[in-house]
């Protein structure tokens, strides 16, 4: 871990310049989007669109690598257990059956399987590149303002703030523990076995975690004698106003919402079959 991951890069970009509020509103309806159809082409657009959204946000790939590995190593484990406990997911939703070829038992891969999870693959291909742009490009400063501007009560606001600007402490303060750990003659690297450096990794969490919880004690008794909380209302230092650009991107994401929902009306349910 040379380098901070998932963390606010100021950068001028035209997904940088909205407004934190507006890339809310857009995150939210495109996950609410990706979850409610399987209609595969609606899927794959909002793929190809995740992709040229992330290419104009300027984000290198170096800062969200690791954590995109990771995720994708999750992925891998939830397709084999789909796999593993419903192998025929796909024929019961589909109504036909083309064997491909026989495993062993009732697990045999069909067509309709492969279909099924291709779409669980675009429904992860769609929503993490919006997720990673989301905390990179969205400072939490400006968006706690943004979220207060719109009703959401300043103290749930700040928290978010806090809970996004936490996220790179939190692996500054692991870099350093694990480099005393390793001066130590702690060894996490590949040289070790798996299950020793495994186990020497739980190590070093556990100091880690109480660290978190000290800085959390802090934070809290320096907003506490600051007063925080003690007005109905705040002024925010990086409020900034609605722009032309923030209204074309909550209508853009209403139209991919209702053409979503027409494609998936027309098919009757929320599954596109291509077995008809």
């Amino acid at each position: 871990m040379k380098t901070l991951m998932l963390t606010y890069k100021a950068l001028d970009s035209p997904i940088h310049r909205l407004n934190g509020a507006t890339k809310l509103v857009f995150f939210i309806g495109w996950n609410i989007t990706a979850m409610i159809t399987y209609d595969t082409r609606s899927l794959l657009a909002m793929f190809m669109l995740s992709l040229v959204f992330l290419k104009v946000s300027r984000v290198r790939f170096r800062d969200y690598a690791f954590v995109l590995y990771l995720i994708l190593f999750f992925f891998l484990l939830n397709h084999l257990g789909i796999f593993a406990f419903s192998p025929l997911e796909g024929v019961k939703i589909y109504g036909t059956r083309h064997d491909l070829w026989a495993i062993a038992g009732n697990y045999t891969v069909t067509a309709e399987q492969l279909f099924y999870q291709f779409n669980i693959t675009l429904k992860y291909f769609a929503v993490i590149p919006m997720a990673i742009m989301f905390i990179l490009t969205t400072d939490p400063s400006e968006f706690a303002a943004s979220l207060n501007r719109i009703g959401v009560n300043y103290k749930i606001a700040y928290s978010v703030a806090i809970a996004m600007r936490y996220i790179p402490d939190v692996q500054r303060d692991y870099q350093n523990i694990s480099f005393s750990a390793q001066a130590r003659g702690m060894d996490i690297s590949r040289k070790e076995k798996l299950f020793k450096r495994l186990k020497n990794i739980v190590a070093i969490l556990t100091p880690l975690i109480l660290t978190s919880v000290d800085r959390i004690e802090t934070v809290s008794a320096a907003m506490e004698l600051r007063g925080f909380g003690q007005k109905r209302k705040r002024t925010w230092y990086n409020a900034r106003p609605f722009t032309k650009q923030d209204y074309l991107a909550i209508a853009l994401i209403v139209v991919i919402m209702v053409v979503s929902m027409g494609l998936t009306i027309s098919n009757g349910s929320r599954f596109y079959n291509i077995f008809k």
